[in-house]
């Protein structure tokens, strides 16, 4: 539908949108993540929009999304052992302890 809607074009479709109440805002994202239980949704290079009608917010979201279960990266662990000089076992604990953060895990290990 290249025209829009029914031929309307898309300036004629936001001011009708606007006449209804309904507000659309595109928002400039580079990821999308979506926290399931032991899980994530990860959408890359995503269009997203938020829509506002009579004070609910909606939000589309589309682009490339692939699964991820829930862990430590092998480059994160790398990272920390590197940083910390302690084995990997020791560095995936700390990772799985800090919930992900580098930064926290390498404290973890240096303290």
């Amino acid at each position: 539908m290249l025209g829009g809607l029914g031929g309307i074009n898309p300036k004629q479709m936001q001011a009708m949108m606007k006449q209804m109440g309904i507000k659309q805002e595109e928002i400039d994202a580079k990821r999308v993540i979506i926290e399931k239980e032991g899980s994530r949704i990860v959408i890359e290079n995503p269009s997203v929009q938020k829509i506002t009608m009579q004070g609910q917010e909606s939000w589309q979201i589309t682009g490339e999304a692939h699964e991820e279960a829930d862990g430590v990266s092998r480059d994160d662990i790398c990272l920390v052992v590197e940083k910390t000089n302690k084995t990997e076992e020791e560095a995936k604990e700390a990772l799985e302890k800090s919930k992900g953060d580098i930064a926290e895990a390498i404290l973890i290990l240096s303290g």
